[in-house]
């Protein structure tokens, strides 16, 4: 059994009434809303977000329903942003099933992840803890500055790891760091232990986004978006950039002058994605990731070891090793 489905079976009851919260919450007595919303929900995802909710809440004390309610409003957030993603992206496929844009139209994937958006907050506001609705409102504002901030650098060809990092702790790790931090509120958790959590979720976070990042490289069917989108979309993540900030490789200013084109394309971005591969970037990235785990493990290593500590590792373990 895979370590995630391990995981998911410990807090199996606690999943249930998550997903079942999350389906009560976007009942409407619009037909139409409701047939889109029933699709939607039968390819739910990993869960991986709402899970680090529960854990951390678990990790403090225990799950109670502001724990349920913080998760399911940062699943529907997430959700939300997907569908919007899905609009800006004009992608077709997620999860392997038609997009609600590709399904309707744009206008009405708009207008649902607006919805989603709206039982997100209104499941933080369940909870009557304003420290869960102000950490919900501030995720929707780093995740939207995360993605204005990633076209910027595209466009202004920003080429430093610094702003790379920035970019995807703002519009990936925030969620993460969220996450957690709604939980530990959930259970009372203290300041001092939120910080050494927040830190945890905040270097899971960038591997997610590295991970990602890496799958642009490879051809797999499997992963739903084809090899080099990235690039064709004019972002330079972790595995070339390392390599295009190495002067001293062969063919350095021809790619580097590449990788600036306004248009790339389609045998650009196949010899700018060889490039990377060549010469080490993938390389660099799962050192980056493994670098980025041993300072979780020793976050983790400061608490008492027990299911929960465990299962935060094995997501991290997973987040690096998964296929898809």
């Amino acid at each position: 059994m895979a370590a995630l489905e391990i995981i998911q079976q410990t807090i199996s009851e606690e999943l249930k009434m998550l997903n079942n919260r999350i389906s009560e919450t976007l009942a409407s007595s619009n037909v139409l809303m409701n047939e889109i919303v029933e699709n939607y929900l039968k390819t739910k995802g990993k869960q991986i977000r709402p899970i680090m909710v529960l854990l951390s809440a678990k990790l403090f004390g225990g799950i109670n329903p502001n724990a349920i309610s913080a998760a399911a409003a940062v699943e529907l957030l997430h959700n939300a942003s997907l569908i919007h993603d899905d609009v800006v992206d004009e992608t077709r496929l997620r999860r392997n099933e038609p997009t609600i844009n590709s399904r309707w139209d744009n206008h009405i994937a708009v207008l649902v992840g607006d919805f989603f958006v709206s039982e997100a907050l209104h499941q933080a506001a369940n909870t009557g803890d304003l420290r869960i609705i102000a950490s919900l409102s501030s995720l929707g504002r780093m995740l939207s500055l995360g993605e204005i901030d990633q076209i910027y650098n595209a466009r202004m060809h920003r080429l430093d790891e610094a702003s790379y990092f920035n970019v995807i702790g703002s519009k990936t790790a925030s969620l993460f760091i969220s996450c957690v931090e709604m939980g530990g509120y959930a259970a009372n958790a203290s300041e001092q232990e939120l910080k050494r959590i927040r830190r945890f979720a905040e270097l899971l976070g960038l591997c997610f986004q590295i991970k990602d990042d890496i799958f642009d490289y490879f051809e797999d069917p499997n992963i739903g978006k084809p090899t080099g989108n990235d690039l064709r979309e004019g972002k330079i993540t972790l595995p070339l950039l390392h390599v295009l900030l190495q002067d001293n490789i062969p063919g350095h200013d021809r790619m580097l002058q590449l990788s600036r084109k306004e248009l790339l394309e389609p045998e650009d971005i196949n010899v700018l994605i060889n490039y990377a591969k060549d010469n080490g970037g993938i390389e660099y990235a799962y050192e980056t990731m493994n670098r980025l785990r041993e300072e979780a493990r020793e976050i983790i290593a400061g608490f008492p070891e027990n299911d929960v500590t465990r299962s935060l590792m094995s997501i991290f373990d997973y987040i690096i090793t998964r296929d898809k």
